[in-house]
């Protein structure tokens, strides 16, 4: 399938998915993830769901991850529309965030993370390919971010879904999630 189609479609899964369903499957995800093979960390760069758009909330995970280790920096990014880049910016429990560009929470305050000391980053994403590869909103940002991006940085990635077989049109620079959660399942790239 090409990105374009499994976009839409499941851009309108996840419309269909009511709340109360939509907290269930948050909660096995967060089963799944906590039962992951994850090394101890000291950056992630996560995200703030979008409401609008019934993402998974990544919420859960960041505070698991907290709880696992109370002195991991937690980032989440600032987009920058006019150049096409991210940049990961340290918060805290006192950080105020914001309302941004395509209603994209983003911290107002904080020291910007340079993209080598990022070990974990939570990507955003629509679907997924049984080889690794989502297919996102379609701007690039990620992309562009995770390229940057040490060699060993751990790409994962939520979705309320099981993969699709393959994107047909991958380009060259779509980078693979390392891990994907999914209700039922732990897939490993």
């Amino acid at each position: 399938m090409l990105k374009k189609e499994i976009r839409k479609i499941y851009k309108n899964k996840r419309a269909e998915l009511p709340e109360p369903e939509r907290s269930k499957l948050d909660d096995l995800m967060l089963i799944q993830f906590q039962t992951a093979d994850l090394p101890f960390i000291q950056s992630l760069l996560s995200y703030w769901p979008i409401e609008e758009n019934n993402e998974p909330n990544t919420h859960l995970f960041t505070e698991f991850l907290k709880f696992r280790n109370p002195e991991i920096k937690i980032c989440y990014p600032v987009s920058d529309f006019n150049n096409m880049v991210m940049e990961a910016v340290a918060t805290d429990i006192d950080t105020p965030f914001e309302k941004a560009k395509l209603n994209i929470h983003e911290p107002t305050g904080g020291l910007k993370v340079p993209v080598t000391e990022i070990e974990m980053v939570f990507v955003p994403l629509l679907a997924f390919d049984k080889n690794g590869y989502r297919v996102g909103y379609g701007k690039g940002f990620y992309d562009i971010y995770l390229a940057h991006c040490m060699e060993d940085c751990i790409k994962v990635g939520f979705c309320y879904f099981d993969p699709v077989d393959s994107i047909d049109d991958r380009d060259e620079f779509d980078v693979p999630l390392d891990l994907c959660i999914t209700p039922q399942n732990v897939y490993v790239f």
